[in-house]
């Protein structure tokens, strides 16, 4: 039986905001546990003291003590969770330093995290889902080769992706929108089995991921189901080659967001989600349409256009539709206006979720957000730091189930 992975809870608020539990419902699905280090009055002083970060909530100041607890030694646990209300500013900047401090002196898994009232055990159950794997199973994240005949399939949102690899070269991919999952799923395997000339009954291994990995894995018999945290990190710096030293991933994905740091491709710490849909590939997708183009044009449009023309509030999808409507009512050009609509989410992906990561180059830029050229000029300019775009970017997930599913090949 799999042992139950040790989780620390280091957190302020989520008790008193009702979600406390929430977040253990989360982490018992995965089959682990909460635990909080023990500390005493003095060292939570001496601790404040040493770490030199004045906070006033004594809940902030339990958080250093634990923390520093975990980085002595004093309190063994296999990964960390963070926690503080997304309301507290004070609490933000304690969060983000020291998930940084626990990650780069207990090289533990991290995941911080601002939670509101409304945050469910299914919003945390993908980021718990990476902390246990990362945990764990190590050894299988570590491949760097895919070997044999093995198969992916990314479930995603809005679109669906397959990938077939043979002794670590991709031979099939397949490209779908996801309307009826297991539908969507199939057409998209079909789809890379036909451009590989392989038949399915051929396929040693199959790994799934996305929002639909479970059903998906389950009916096709999966030997890989697996959350997609853990599955782009590999992917993205396999096909970057980059699989050696620190790298950041970012995938803008059509309902939420993730950046990831790497180690060794490895994710270490990261974040996942975006306060609205106004910074995502959903909000691209509406503006591509209300300029009259497929959405594979906007990006030479964004290149074409500057967005320092205008402005564009995307912070809310509404209310950057609206800013979208005005601006050309007012004469805006479309390249200006794909612009401000490029630049706009990757300022929101920048502001929400990248201050939470310390940013290595290599930055490898992945999904189906990454082939638009104006959206990764707009990453580059805010980040000053050069974006790779592998080949096959968009099939991030795929190609990384599949890569991970060949460690079951016997």
């Amino acid at each position: 039986m799999t042992r139950r992975i040790r989780i620390a809870h280091l957190s302020c608020g989520s008790e008193y905001s009702g979600i406390q539990k929430e977040i253990q419902n989360a982490v018992e699905a995965v089959n682990a546990e909460i635990v909080y280090p023990e500390v005493d009055t003095e060292a939570i002083k001496d601790a404040v003291r040493e770490w030199g970060l004045e906070v006033a909530s004594p809940d902030l100041q339990l958080m250093i003590a634990r923390a520093k607890s975990i980085v002595d030694g004093g309190f063994p646990v296999d990964a960390v969770f963070i926690s503080t209300c997304f309301r507290c500013a004070e609490g933000a900047i304690t969060r983000s330093e020291l998930r940084r401090y626990i990650h780069e002196r207990a090289n533990l898994p991290v995941i911080s995290y601002s939670f509101t009232e409304r945050t469910t055990a299914g919003t945390l159950l993908t980021r718990m889902e990476a902390l246990v794997t990362t945990a764990l199973r190590r050894t299988l994240l570590a491949r760097e080769k895919q070997t044999g005949l093995t198969a992916g399939i990314d479930s995603g949102s809005t679109t669906t992706k397959a990938v077939i690899m043979r002794d670590n070269e991709i031979i099939g991919v397949g490209w779908v929108d996801t309307t009826e999952v297991l539908k969507s799923a199939e057409l998209a395997y079909t789809t890379a089995l036909t451009m590989a000339g392989v038949d399915k009954s051929e396929i040693q291994a199959l790994g799934t991921t996305g929002y639909g990995r479970l059903l998906v894995g389950e009916t096709m018999k999966a030997a890989l189901v697996q959350e997609e945290l853990t599955v782009n990190s590999k992917g993205a710096v396999y096909l970057a080659e980059k699989q050696k030293g620190p790298a950041t991933v970012i995938d803008i994905g059509g309902m939420d967001n993730k950046a990831i740091s790497v180690i060794d491709g490895i994710p270490g710490s990261f974040t996942m989600g975006g306060i609205c849909a106004g910074a995502s590939g959903r909000f691209l997708d509406m503006t591509a349409r209300r300029l009259g183009v497929d959405i594979s044009e906007l990006g030479p449009l964004a290149s074409k256009g500057d967005h320092n023309r205008l402005t564009m509030n995307s912070y809310c999808i509404v209310f950057g539709t609206q800013s979208l409507v005005n601006a050309l009512s007012l004469g805006a050009t479309k390249e200006d206006v794909a612009s401000a609509a490029c630049y706009s989410v990757a300022e929101q992906v920048f502001d929400q979720q990248l201050q939470e990561l310390e940013i290595v180059e290599p930055v490898i830029m992945v999904g189906g957000t990454s082939l638009i050229s104006g959206l990764v000029e707009a990453m580059q300019d805010l980040l000053r730091a050069t974006v790779i775009v592998p080949r096959y970017s968009q099939y991030i997930g795929a190609v990384g189930s599949a890569l991970l599913a060949s460690g079951f090949v016997e």
